[in-house]
């Protein structure tokens, strides 16, 4: 099963909250959409509104994503995509003489760019989303249990080796007497008595 995926070519960029008039900041979008990004620079540049240095930053962050998720050269930038939206009125107090005040009101905007790398292929592709995939990751992490002291690879130390039979049986025995140092047997003890034994007419003399 494959999975379809369209070529990313278009970056944005979002400030919000800025303190200006949605229609005053209109008017310098207005004149750089659908531009290049070197000439949009120049006429930010060049224009004597307030609201041109906000939109410069925003452009020259545009373009730094561009650059640095796509890869894009400046030279194959163009701004597909400029609007401006209303944001909240903030309601302050201007001081006003002999102590009083005013309510005013200070509108605020959010303002979108984007950017468009004109140099990529703006189509479709498969991809096989199982051919990079690892299935051993999840065995390399720890368990999340936060009860267990012992860890994944704890238990496979363990177990792995083990095969049920006699000697998985001493192994056992002998944590059981280490856990224990009050006991006097040990590992050996156990050895010198029983490995030498066959149970025959020799042990009973």
């Amino acid at each position: 099963m494959f999975i379809k995926k369209k070529n990313k070519t278009k970056i944005y960029a979002l400030g919000q909250h800025i303190s200006m008039s949605a229609h005053k900041a209109r008017r310098v979008i207005d004149q750089i959409r659908g531009r290049s990004y070197e000439e949009t620079l120049m006429i930010l540049e060049l224009m004597p509104y307030r609201a041109s240095y906000s939109i410069f930053k925003l452009v020259y962050s545009a373009a730094a994503n561009a650059i640095d998720n796509m890869g894009s050269d400046e030279a194959d930038l163009i701004i597909c995509k400029a609007e401006v939206n209303e944001g909240t009125t903030v309601k302050k107090l201007k001081p006003r003489a002999r102590g009083r005040s005013y309510p005013i009101k200070r509108p605020t905007c959010h303002i979108t760019i984007g950017v468009k790398d004109i140099s990529l292929y703006e189509g479709e592709y498969y991809v096989d989303p199982y051919i990079n995939k690892d299935y051993i990751s999840p065995l390399k992490t720890p368990l999340k249990n936060p009860g267990w002291k012992n860890t994944y690879t704890d238990i496979i130390d363990e177990n792995m080796y083990s095969s049920g039979g006699v000697w998985d049986k001493i192994l056992s025995r002998l944590k059981t007497l280490l856990k224990n140092p009050g006991r006097k047997n040990t590992y050996t003890d156990i050895i010198d008595e029983n490995m030498y034994s066959s149970g025959g007419v020799w042990d009973k003399k």
